[in-house]
């Protein structure tokens, strides 16, 4: 049983996923949101009890990765699916723009297929994290909410559409994101991670919970800027 626990895990965050799912299609997006983290919190539980317990499986891997293409990859799809049928612009001549919303859930798919096959990615990400992609739309439905310009933004079907094709190209791409882990305190040596604490705790203390998708935009920034000074 012990050694079933890490899969366990896994199937849990399987489960969150397939509840937001019913949450989003009938509209309750928030509540979806709250699945994501859900799930979010279970993928990185279910590494962390497979190192704790030494266990390492193909089973567990190809499991992790079905899970995922649900919880992160489907379920952000569904989300997006409603938003943007509730928005305003293109969608009003062009209603099957809201299907578009899916491509998000083949390049998750494509995102997790390239990553079981790479052996790059130990210490850092080469290219978008599925479950960064999720936390990206799972703020959406609270940036609506935002008064003036940010809430503007995400009314419009055109913004919409750019997201999907900005989230679905940065997860296949070559971009080698900042390592999240701190090999020592030093400041020099982590002042991308620390400038990322930063700016997290100053949009979380602005937006709230919408600040969710932000920060994972000022991840993707910092490691551009890494790349560009590194060169």
């Amino acid at each position: 049983m012990l050694l079933s626990l890490p899969n366990v895990i896994t199937c849990l965050n399987l489960f969150s996923g397939c509840v937001g799912i019913v949450f989003a299609f009938n509209g309750d997006l928030k509540s979806a949101g709250y699945a994501i983290l859900l799930s979010a919190f279970f993928d990185f539980f279910d590494g962390l009890a497979a190192r704790a317990l030494r266990i390492s499986s193909n089973l567990g891997k190809e499991l992790d990765s079905l899970a995922d293409v649900i919880s992160f990859g489907f379920l952000p799809s569904v989300i997006i699916y409603q938003l943007i049928g509730t928005s305003t612009g293109l969608i009003e001549q062009l209603p099957w723009l809201q299907y578009a919303a899916f491509v998000l859930t083949i390049f998750s798919a494509l995102r997790l297929a390239k990553f079981n096959i790479d052996t790059r990615q130990s210490d850092s990400f080469i290219g978008l994290p599925v479950p960064s992609s999720a936390l990206v739309v799972l703020s959406i439905p609270y940036l609506v909410e935002q008064p003036g310009f940010i809430g503007d933004i995400f009314q419009s079907t055109l913004s919409l559409l750019i997201l999907i094709g900005i989230l679905s190209l940065l997860m296949i791409s070559e971009l080698p994101l900042i390592a999240l882990k701190f090999k020592s305190l030093d400041v020099k040596q982590n002042i991308y991670q620390y400038a990322l604490i930063i700016i997290g705790i100053i949009l979380f203390v602005l937006f709230k919970f919408a600040a969710v998708g932000l920060i994972i935009v000022t991840y993707i920034l910092l490691s551009i800027l890494k790349l560009s000074l590194n060169r």
